[in-house]
């Protein structure tokens, strides 16, 4: 029978239908070759982009040429432009401000054909350096109230581009999203004195039926309110609110477990389309006691329709505990994980079934 879940976070009711039960199979998809051709990205073609703000490239190599090992550059088509003041104004009952704001595009790797779990985890490193590095850079300019780090993968996750890459978004606002989860996060601290992440994830290490890997400094789950198939969050399991202020002996298990989640991801549901953000704290505040910073990873694999916008709720037909249970059997040592994986989810019973 169909569940509603609600999140213990913001006011937002997922409904697990099992009805509609999914299993991996149930997503397959043509999946779409690789074009070749042109690429901006790839080494080589430095000049084809705006210079760089930032590359850890061979020391004997020189800025916006070859020899780069990850690559950050100014989008060129970017959403909102760096120039200028914000001239806050009214017109009516309507406010406007200047479309002022940062946009950054970080290349992953100069290889066209690999996607960010393809690459060695000290590569892996790198790119979260990176982006911190980024972080720190940004909020040092007084405009800018927020920063989102996101990756699209794939056409349907409303990738561009093949080759892969992330973006860094400042904005001169908190976007809305991150405002209802820093509200949510903030009532339940002073209805309770403790964050509402670290409580799930207390929660969730009790329980267990939820998590997908775990390390010495970080944990993958399922959440208990996915909105989508195998959506994953990582998060640290030491209370911190803000990416950037990470310490720095935490980032190769941080490689570790998006290498290791990614490489899951990939042999269950067969190179899926997915996105992934970066929630972290706005800029300008202080270290937050109520707020915990995460990754959300969402794999493409159903539609966003009607009854979905017009609602509010979100239609989930993979319940998170079997999404974790799967995640957690695949083998990423073995030649043939896609095809043991599928010989085992076929035979793999929904937990609802399993409890009765």
């Amino acid at each position: 029978m169909p569940e509603l879940r609600k999140s213990p976070i913001m006011e937002r009711w997922v409904i697990i239908s099992t009805e509609r039960g999914k299993r991996p199979l149930d997503f397959k998809r043509e999946k779409k070759p690789m074009v070749g051709g042109f690429c901006p990205f790839c080494t080589g073609k430095e000049d084809k982009t705006p210079p760089e703000v930032l590359a850890y490239r061979d020391p004997l190599s020189t800025p916006n040429s070859p020899g780069w090992k990850v690559r950050v550059v100014p989008n060129k088509f970017p959403a909102l432009q760096i120039e200028g003041d914000l001239d806050k104004r009214g017109d009516g009952i309507y406010d406007l401000m200047r479309g002022v704001g940062a946009h950054e595009v970080l290349i992953e790797s100069p290889d066209h054909t690999k996607n960010l779990h393809h690459l060695p985890q000290e590569h892996i490193e790198s790119i979260f350096w990176a982006l911190r590095d980024r972080c720190i850079d940004l909020k040092k300019d007084s405009r800018f109230r927020y920063i989102l780090i996101f990756k699209n993968w794939g056409e349907e996750a409303g990738a561009s581009l093949e080759h892969s890459h992330m973006q860094v978004i400042a904005t001169p606002i908190i976007p809305k999203r991150a405002i209802e989860e820093l509200e949510g996060s903030k009532f339940h601290y002073k209805l309770k004195e403790r964050c509402i992440f670290c409580d799930i994830l207390k929660q969730e290490q009790k329980e267990g039926s939820r998590i997908i890997y775990s390390n010495e400094y970080f944990i993958a789950i399922a959440p208990y309110a996915s909105r989508f198939p195998f959506e994953t969050w990582i998060l640290p399991l030491q209370h911190i609110s803000a990416f950037e202020k990470t310490p720095t002996e935490w980032f190769p298990a941080l490689a570790d477990i998006m290498k290791t989640v990614l490489t899951r991801l990939d042999i269950t549901l067969d190179e899926p389309p997915f996105n992934f953000i970066i929630h972290s704290a706005p800029c300008k505040t202080p270290d937050l006691d109520y707020y915990h910073w995460h990754i959300e990873i969402m794999p493409k694999l159903t539609k966003v329709a009607g009854f979905e916008w017009g609602s509010g709720f979100y239609i989930n037909p993979t319940p998170p505990e079997y999404a974790a249970e799967v995640l957690r059997d695949v083998d990423i040592g073995g030649a043939d994980d896609k095809n043991t994986t599928k010989e085992k989810v076929e035979d793999k019973e929904w937990p609802q079934k399993k409890s009765k």
